[in-house]
């Protein structure tokens, strides 16, 4: 099988493109390195099973050519993280739109299955926890720039969506959650790498708002073989599902079971949310998914729980 990632230089793309190549796959890769890296796929590149195109999916001549040789597309391919969708709006927009439209487009020209990540932030600040795939969705106003990156990832959906009822493209969607692990940066806003790093150097460890903020993690491995599954599975297509971990901790719970871990002397301090990004900034009390559905289709349970991940990613940091 001949499987393309965009983005596959990211986190989890390079994680995603790992576990098919030991699986057997053939793996290509396209990506431009705005917020992946190269280092995350070098150990890659010596397999003569794995190839790769630093470009971006908004060429559409190299997309073309990528996607027409592949029989899967995992679309992971996106701007992404609070404070790069923040710093960098209007490319932001474009990625996630018009490289989405590319991409299936394209796969539907050729009739490719095709996986597209999506995120929590679909749901905006609702209060109606744990969230259900169906679930309304509730934002702020277009004058908070937050807030595009959920409106862009919903177009995605949309036009996944529509060519899969129009036109009968194969294509699942997936909604991930906060996933974490190993080649993670914390330089774009993910909280977890950026918290280990700060209390691996005794830094300050910096809360943004007051800390009472809950989050559940998922680690990246439980979320990649979640996404290899939901594609080889046929009942999957024309589906969304929330994919993770659904066991919640606040920030500041957070911050100190790391420092603890960590046995850091660092000081936790708190940031107001329109110093560390934009004028009335908002962000969500509660994210938390419910994952019935993506259980029932595919048997789906993570085998990580927040402690032996958090293990996993100090180790990392200390290597």
């Amino acid at each position: 099988m001949k499987s393309l990632i965009t983005g596959g230089a990211g986190f989890i793309g390079s994680h995603l493109a790992e576990k098919l190549l030991n699986e057997g796959h053939q793996v290509s890769i396209i990506d431009n390195l705005s917020t992946g890296k190269f280092s995350n796929i070098v150990h890659l590149t010596y397999n003569d099973k794995f190839s790769y195109k630093i470009d971006s999916i908004l060429n559409y001549e190299i997309l073309e050519n990528m996607i027409k040789n592949s029989d899967h597309i995992y679309h992971l391919a996106a701007a992404v993280g609070v404070k790069y969708i923040i710093d960098n709006p209007l490319l932001s927009l474009k990625t996630n739109i018009y490289g989405t439209e590319h991409v299936l487009d394209l796969a539907n020209k050729y009739k490719k299955k095709v996986l597209v990540a999506s995120t929590s932030e679909i749901y905006g600040k609702s209060d109606k926890i744990p969230f259900k795939e169906t679930y309304d969705r509730l934002l702020g106003s277009t004058y908070i720039s937050r807030w595009s990156y959920s409106s862009a990832k919903a177009i995605d959906e949309f036009l996944a969506l529509a060519y899969h009822r129009e036109k009968k493209l194969p294509v699942v969607i997936v909604r991930c959650f906060n996933t974490v692990g190993p080649r993670q940066t914390g330089q774009y806003g993910m909280v977890i790498p950026k918290f280990v790093k700060a209390a691996m150097l005794n830094h300050p460890i910096t809360i943004y708002g007051d800390g009472k903020q809950s989050r559940c993690f998922g680690y990246v491995e439980d979320v990649v073989n979640g996404m290899i599954k939901l594609m080889n599975t046929k009942k999957a297509e024309g589906e969304i599902f929330n994919i993770g971990n659904d066991k919640p901790i606040t920030i500041e719970a957070l911050a100190k079971k790391i420092k603890a871990m960590t046995k850091s002397k660092s000081k936790i301090e708190y940031v107001k949310y329109e110093d560390a990004y934009e004028e009335g900034f908002e962000d969500m009390r509660q994210r938390q998914p419910d994952l019935s559905k993506i259980k029932s289709y595919i048997g789906y349970k993570p085998a990580y729980d927040l402690d032996k991940t958090l293990k996993i990613i100090i180790n990392y940091f200390e290597e």
